[in-house]
C-alpha cells in the first residue's frame, strides 16, 4: 500500500526546456560539446560543494568575454512556467491529507532563487510538503543510492510503500531498484495530475 508520494520538481511541477537550454549554452559559450571541468563543476555547485560566488568565477575565468548577467540568464534559461493546475493538484493532495508528501529535487541556488522570483505561489506550493529535499541543501544528488537512502531514513519510509515521480530514468531505475514503486513520467504527454489515473492499480 503506497503511503508516501515524492515527487520530483523539474518537469514534474515546474516546465523545463532541458534542450533548448543546453544549446543556448553551447551557442553563448560556442562550443560543440560541454567540457568534463563544467560538467564537474555543474555537479559540484549541484550538491553544494561550491558557492554560487565559486561556479559563476569558475564560468566567468573560463569564458572571460561573458559577463556575469549573461552567465546567470544562459544558467536560468532552462526554467519555464509552472502551470497552475499543478499547484492545486499538490494543494487538493496536501489537505486531503491521505499521504506523506516529499519533494526530492536536483537543483542548486540560483535556480531556486530565479523560481522564487518568478513563481509567486512558490512558498504556497513548497508548504504541501512534509519534506522539501534540494540537492544542494542536502549535498546529495539524484541517481546516486545514498540521496533514496537519505529520504527513508530521515522519514522512517520503507521503500516499498512509497511511489517515486520523475522524469529521468536514470532517477527511476534506481528507486526501482532499491524496490520503490515508480513513475518516469514522460513530460511531452504526461501530466502529474493524472497520477491516480496513471497509476491506478497502485491505489
Amino acid at each position: 500500500m503506497i503511503k508516501t508520494l515524492i515527487f520530483d520538481f523539474g518537469d514534474v511541477f515546474i516546465n523545463l526546456d532541458k534542450k533548448g537550454a543546453m544549446q543556448n549554452a553551447l551557442d553563448v559559450f560556442n562550443l560543440e560539446t560541454f567540457e568534463e571541468d563544467m560538467i564537474t563543476t555543474n555537479e559540484h555547485y549541484e550538491v553544494g560543494k561550491i558557492s554560487t560566488v565559486e561556479f559563476l568565477e569558475f564560468y566567468k575565468t573560463k569564458f572571460s568575454t561573458i559577463n556575469e548577467t549573461k552567465l546567470i540568464d544562459t544558467w536560468n534559461y532552462i526554467i519555464k512556467d509552472f502551470p497552475l493546475h499543478r499547484l492545486e493538484f499538490i494543494k487538493k493532495l496536501a489537505n486531503q491529507n491521505d499521504y506523506n508528501l516529499i519533494l526530492l529535487s536536483n537543483t542548486n541556488d540560483m535556480h531556486i532563487d530565479f523560481v522564487k522570483e518568478t513563481v509567486p505561489f512558490f512558498d504556497e506550493f513548497k508548504n504541501c510538503f512534509d519534506a522539501f529535499y534540494l540537492s544542494q541543501e542536502i549535498n546529495l544528488r539524484k541517481p546516486n543510492t545514498a540521496i533514496f537512502d537519505f529520504v527513508l531514513k530521515e522519514n522512517n519510509l520503507t521503500a516499498s510503500d512509497c511511489l517515486f515521480v520523475d522524469d529521468t530514468k536514470d532517477n527511476t531505475d534506481t528507486a526501482d531498484a532499491m524496490g520503490f514503486y515508480t513513475w518516469n513520467i514522460d513530460e511531452t504527454k504526461e501530466d502529474v495530475v493524472t497520477l491516480f489515473e496513471t497509476k491506478k492499480l497502485l491505489f
